[in-house]
This record gives structure tokens, C-alpha cells and sequence, in this order.
């Protein structure tokens, strides 16, 4: 507590670090609403991936911790997924077919490149920037 105080009391002698702490606060209410936009995607997109692969209950990565079997799990391994934790092999897991896979344990769907790459796409590459541009 003593350390962050320690910052706050700096930000009244130096100017640089008070206009930080300005365009920090003046953009709160932005970075609110792209924090927003971020969790409707990531409320989208659990929806989805519960509907095309609650059936994928074991494979490489997915587990009993890791799948898409119910809104939580889902939230969960997509939260996981955007920060780069083996995506790829996750896609992997969810895109076998019949006649290669075994019913309601390692069924998938095709599409899963589909989902998996544009999930990567909207939160890691364009939400990112977004931050960042609302920030400057």
C-alpha cells in the first residue's frame, strides 16, 4: 500500500507523470465501454462454442477443466484461449469428425478453424488495438 502511495505522491511534482494520471483518467469511461464490447464478444462466442462443441469431452487439451460443455466452462477456456494457451492445439481437439472421432467424447465440427481464428482474430488483434487507440 505504502509503494502505490508512493507513486500518487510523485504524480504531484512531476508534470509528465501527472498528464499520464490525466489521459488515464479521462479515458476511463472509453476503455469502460470497449471493456464492454470485449465481454458481449466474449459472451457471443461461449455461446457459441457451448452449441457447436459441448460434444468434445476429452482430447489433447480439452479435460474436464477445459471444454465447452456448459456458458462457465465455455467463458473460461475462451478467457484462456485469449491469451494464447494452446489455441491451436484446442482447435485441433474440436475439429475432428465422424467417422474419426467417438460420440459425445471427441466429436467436434469442421467449422472449428472458423470459430477458433476469428475468436483470435476479434480479441486478440482488433479489441487490443482498440485499447490502445482509445488510450491515445
Amino acid at each position: 500500500m505504502l509503494r502505490v502511495s508512493r507513486v500518487l505522491r510523485l504524480a504531484g511534482k512531476y508534470k509528465g507523470l501527472q498528464s499520464l494520471l490525466k489521459t488515464i483518467q479521462m479515458s476511463v469511461s472509453s476503455l469502460i465501454n470497449v471493456f464492454l464490447l470485449l465481454m458481449l464478444i466474449f459472451f457471443i462466442m461461449a455461446v457459441l462454442g457451448n452449441t457447436l462443441f459441448s460434444g468434445v469431452t476429452e482430447g489433447n487439451v480439452i479435460n474436464g477443466y477445459k471444454n465447452f460443455t456448459n456458458f462457465h466452462q465455455s467463458f473460461q477456456l475462451l478467457f484462456s484461449i485469449s491469451t494464447g494457451e494452446d489455441w491451436n492445439r484446442i482447435m485441433f481437439d474440436c475439429m475432428h469428425t465422424p467417422p474419426a472421432c467417438e460420440p459425445n467424447r471427441t466429436c467436434g465440427s469442421s467449422i472449428a478453424p472458423l470459430f477458433f481464428l476469428s475468436f483470435i482474430l476479434l480479441v486478440t488483434h482488433i479489441m487490443l488495438n482498440l485499447f490502445i487507440l482509445v488510450i491515445i
